[in-house]
């Protein structure tokens, strides 16, 4: 593995964190001359595409392509000229917003993914069937996602931003990126990572339910936009579905999880917990947003909205990532500065989760603001930062396990 892919990954994602943290800090006094919704857009770009999207494009690299074609040089041009294409972003979506500049980049993006699709799909050589079906599926929702992208330009010019045809693209290209191409990377990842081994039969019955909900569960965003009691029940049974595969999950892992679990260090052991809660408390959620009044308010309650994002982004996919990179000796548990910025980290999301989801219900009450609110979210949120820069700092520091 290379050390500047690595680092660049966390530079991203420290970047992203101090946008959110101005972000917050802009509910407790106002920054002149920044944009929110600019600032918003670049926090978001490059927390999925500089963070989530280039970690996964190193990890998918080094687990699952054979070190012959790891040589080619091809993949480490495409990784920097990805990440030219965040740079661009982090720079003119909080000067500009949605402009010809970081239009441009958004699109060298994608073609990027593309390339990185075909690659991997020629190049990777998963070891087992779960492994395989579940970085091929990974794949095809990342390029499938994008099908909501290229409906953005069409909406606006038909029908506006306002349309429901707009909100749905928007939605579409979210949930297949989220639940699609992130969480089925990461799924590969885990199984390449335990070591399981997986009775073929009973793999099959969770990748056809699980592929099966993430698609129905779509139903809920879209019915957001389209007031139809279909869209409902289609959702319903794509919960169902994700509850069951869910269950065939715990099934598959259970057996011989503590062979894969005993010899981790107490912080791997920490981190995957904490990804494998994130999962559980996501299923939860989406049970509990059945009842029809709770599935307008998850909507319509910011807090409950940026709560539900994070909890999929930093709760379960960094959970993940975290792990694997700490397995791995990418980051070091040994490490005292990592080991605290990884606490630290945590710590933050915890406490800025809980602060989220209160004032949420808070709003569902009818109760108005808790005491303090912003000032207490933005306190929390600075630990995500410190946190991130104490793990950069550590991976430029580490020598083992880089090239």
């Amino acid at each position: 593995m290379r050390k500047s892919w690595i680092l660049v990954c966390f530079i991203n994602f420290f970047i992203a964190s101090v946008m959110g943290l101005l972000l917050r800090w802009m509910y407790v006094a106002p920054l002149e001359g920044v944009n929110f919704q600019f600032l918003m857009h670049g926090h978001s770009h490059v927390a999925m595409l500089g963070w989530v999207y280039l970690m996964l494009y190193c990890l998918i690299f080094h687990f699952f392509v054979p070190k012959e074609a790891q040589q080619k040089p091809i993949y480490n041009r495409l990784f920097w000229v990805t990440e030219l294409a965040v740079v661009g972003m982090m720079i003119d979506f909080p000067a500009q917003g949605y402009a010809f500049a970081s239009i441009l980049f958004s699109t060298l993006h994608i073609f990027c993914s593309y390339y990185f699709c075909y690659l991997i799909w020629k190049d990777a050589k998963p070891a087992t069937l779960p492994e395989k079906k579940l970085l091929r599926t990974a794949l095809f929702f990342m390029v499938f996602s994008t099908l909501g992208v290229w409906c953005l330009g069409p909406a606006v010019g038909m029908l506006g931003k306002e349309s429901a045809f707009y909100q749905i693209a928007i939605q579409f290209f979210l949930h297949f990126q989220f639940n699609g191409w992130f969480l089925f990377a990461v799924l590969a990842l885990f199984f390449k990572q335990s070591k399981i081994n997986i009775e073929e039969k009973k793999f099959r019955m969770f990748y056809n339910l699980f592929v099966s909900a993430t698609v129905l569960t779509l139903a809920l965003p879209v019915s957001w936009s389209l007031s139809n009691p279909i869209f409902y029940w289609i959702n319903v049974v794509g919960v169902v579905l994700q509850l069951i595969s869910t269950l065939f999950f715990i099934q598959l892992i259970r057996p011989q999880f503590q062979t894969f679990f005993t010899p981790l260090s107490s912080l791997e052991k920490i981190v995957y917990r904490f990804a494998l809660f994130s999962l559980a408390l996501k299923v939860i959620i989406q049970l509990v947003v059945l009842v029809p009044e709770l599935a307008q308010v998850s909507h319509e309650i910011r807090n409950f909205v940026i709560g539900y994002i994070h909890l999929t982004m930093l709760g379960i996919i960094t959970g993940f990532l975290f792990g694997f990179a700490l397995q791995n000796d990418f980051l070091s548990s040994q490490n005292s500065i990592q080991k605290w910025g990884t606490i630290l980290f945590l710590l933050g999301f915890v406490t800025t989760e809980i602060l989220l989801f209160l004032q949420g219900i808070w709003l569902f009450l009818n109760k108005g603001s808790l005491p303090g609110y912003y000032q207490n979210l933005f306190l929390s949120s600075i630990c995500l930062p410190v946190g991130l820069l104490m793990l950069t700092i550590g991976v430029f520091k580490l020598k083992s396990k880089f090239i």
